[in-house]
């Protein structure tokens, strides 16, 4: 009989043994389950950190990519709008001389006939020009400002105030709304 309840204690040992296994197995499952529950979300969140990361240079290059396109787009423009002024630059000095020629006709019938062909052909110059964009300043009369005057000479006068341009020594030009030439100015002190 001693035999007999020493094999059932054994057998109750090694039944409560294998039943505590399967709940230890389980526990042990459980664990490592967590365990990889913590290191899948420990990983889960690394990538979704690294995908924001990837979505801010995305949109930082995006961003870049347009300002690029839109500067590209204003110098082609601005070239373009411009394209004509190193040409008009070179024809300024050809108007200055026409007009300094007309100023100087003689009078005489022969004469006269040959100073209205040559009018004409500086107001198709000039009308070809204007075209261009290319307008002389008005300065007699306004405020000196250095963008667009460039004074020579200060002289006393009773008729403009101090810092007025009371004589133009050589027209100035705009191309567009640059100033191409700045005329050469006396100013009031």
């Amino acid at each position: 009989m001693k035999e007999e309840q020493s094999f059932a204690a054994e057998e109750q040992e090694a039944t409560t043994a294998a039943e505590q296994e399967p709940v230890n197995e389980a526990g042990a499952a459980e664990a490592q389950a967590e365990e990889m529950t913590d290191q899948e979300q420990d990983e889960i969140a690394r990538l979704k950190a690294e995908a924001e990361e990837h979505q801010q240079r995305f949109v930082r290059a995006q961003a870049d990519f347009d300002n690029f396109r839109r500067r590209t787009q204003k110098e082609k423009e601005e070239l373009a709008k411009y394209a004509s002024m190193k040409l008009v630059t070179e024809l300024v000095p050809v108007i200055d001389n026409f007009e300094r020629a007309m100023a100087t006709v003689p009078e005489g019938t022969e004469v006269e006939s040959f100073s209205k062909g040559i009018e004409m052909i500086f107001r198709q110059l000039e009308t070809v020009l204007n075209n261009e964009g290319l307008t002389s300043m008005d300065t007699v009369g306004q405020p000196f400002n250095p963008e667009f005057h460039q004074a020579i000479m200060s002289v006393e006068s009773d008729e403009y105030e101090e810092g007025t341009v009371v004589e133009e020594v050589q027209k100035g030009y705009m191309l567009k709304d640059k100033v191409l030439r700045p005329a050469m100015v006396k100013v009031s002190s």
